[in-house]
């Protein structure tokens, strides 16, 4: 298991835009399986490569109880958008904060695999904000330059 330290907001690389993937070789796949084992861990639902230090464009999206579970995005780009969505964003590099923000509800992505091949893939709801919300992370951005504001506890206590 091959866990990483996950950066927190205050560091300079999460402000960085990434380099594109051109080696699709076993340290690209070390790489995945890594945050994949980091994803797990946290419990969040996606993680983007800069979030572990390694400014590059590669994301990763838990897309629930389908197999395979985590989808890998490599070179990942928004292809179409629809819709909009305003809710709670949180992030595994602004711990223990969530802010309300406007999404797209429709996303679909581009991306490579960890071969090199070129796919799409395709979500609505938290799927589209997860891609949306990692993607940002490829180009130096986080959630609490795009919310509206931070939502309180009590905010984030009344619907359960």
């Amino acid at each position: 298991m091959g866990l990483r330290k996950i950066l927190t907001d205050q560091e300079p690389a999460l402000h960085k835009v990434c380099k594109p993937v051109t080696s699709f070789d076993k340290k690209l796949h070390k790489l995945l399986d890594d945050m994949a084992d980091t994803l797990i861990d946290s419990g969040g639902v996606g993680l983007a490569a800069p979030q572990v230090g390694i400014l590059r464009r590669v994301v990763l999206v838990d897309v629930g109880a389908e197999e395979p579970d985590i989808i890998e995005l490599v070179n990942p780009e928004l292809v179409e958008t629809d819709g909009e969505q305003c809710g709670p964003e949180g992030c595994l590099s602004v711990p223990g904060k969530y802010g309300l923000v406007r999404r797209p509800n429709y996303a679909k992505v581009r991306a490579q695999d960890r071969n090199g091949d070129w796919y799409e893939y395709e979500g609505e709801e938290l799927i589209a904000r997860c891609f949306c919300h990692e993607l940002d992370h490829l180009d130096g951005i986080l959630y609490t330059e795009k919310m509206d504001r931070f939502l309180t506890e009590e905010e984030l206590t009344a619907d359960q």
